[in-house]
């Protein structure tokens, strides 16, 4: 039977437009041949803020497909019956289903609603309207706001889930400001190409009074060459507060005649992540 099915014989993948389970991800979409550098944070919004202890399973998409969740009603749009939504694990490569699943996890708590609020939902800040995370997420970035996530020790621990950092970035978040890192997750969010700060000992946001509605400017040099892991970075908001935090960036990257010798994190952020670095590689090569 397996010899009978009938394959196309390109040279590369044939994505199906039709499919449900398997999509071209955008990871790729519109990328330059020489990287862009790193990014300016400003005036960003904070999409979720959590406390100790958010696992990989509170983040990454995980079970049963909700038949009140985007992703559900992504399927439904597309003619999936609810009987067929089969799980996140089965439609792991469809990122259009993955990516509405991010932070969807039912016992997240997310301290940016009134009462600590159990749930895959969150505060559009702007209009103060509770919404899916996926939801607000795109409201962000159709009006072109950055969104960065606030969170407190042990951020992303539990087993490692390469959708965590993956749904993150295509949820368009920036950076992660936490107490700690789980070590995996601190180095799939540099891979995805998405900034990790710490709050410098002794802080946190309740000692710096942040509540998350704030607006979050965050100066990173403007050149790879400028930064340097465990930096100093400063950020400001827009209601006054200033602080720093430490780059989270733990391997370094020297440069001989403009040409990276050390391949480690800052070059991966310099390219916007590791899968940016890769194929750019492959192409100059």
């Amino acid at each position: 039977m397996w010899n009978e099915l009938k394959v196309p014989t390109s040279a590369v993948y044939s994505w199906d437009p039709n499919s449900r389970y398997i999509r071209e991800p955008p990871f790729f979409k519109d990328m330059s041949n020489e990287p862009s550098g790193p990014p300016s944070i400003k005036d960003a919004y904070c999409l979720m803020m959590f406390g100790d202890s958010v696992t990989t399973d509170h983040i990454s998409p995980a079970g049963s497909i909700h038949k009140e969740s985007p992703a559900a009603q992504y399927l439904v749009e597309h003619g999936v019956n609810p009987k067929d939504f089969n799980s996140y694990g089965s439609r792991r490569g469809n990122y259009e289903v993955m990516m509405r699943g991010t932070f969807g996890n039912i016992r997240i708590v997310n301290k940016l609603i009134l009462g600590n609020e159990v749930g895959p939902k969150t505060i559009h800040i702007p209009t103060g309207a509770k919404l899916y995370v996926y939801d607000a997420a795109t409201r962000y970035i159709t009006n072109g706001h950055d969104t960065i996530v606030l969170a407190g020790a042990e951020y992303g621990t539990g087993s490692s889930r390469d959708w965590d950092a993956k749904g993150t970035k295509l949820l368009g978040v920036k950076a992660v400001i936490a107490k700690s890192f789980e070590r995996i997750h601190r180095s799939n969010l540099v891979g995805m190409g998405i900034v990790p700060l710490c709050f410098k000992s002794g802080e946190d946001m309740e000692t710096l009074g942040l509540t998350g509605h704030e607006q979050y400017t965050i100066h990173l040099p403007t050149s790879v060459r400028e930064m340097r892991p465990g930096q100093d970075i400063a950020v400001t908001t827009s209601t006054g507060k200033s602080f720093t935090c430490t780059l989270r960036f733990d391997t370094e990257v020297r440069f001989l005649d403009q040409t990276e010798k050390y391949i480690v994190e800052l070059a991966y952020f310099n390219h916007g992540g590791i899968l940016h670095y890769v194929i750019r590689k492959l192409i100059n090569s």
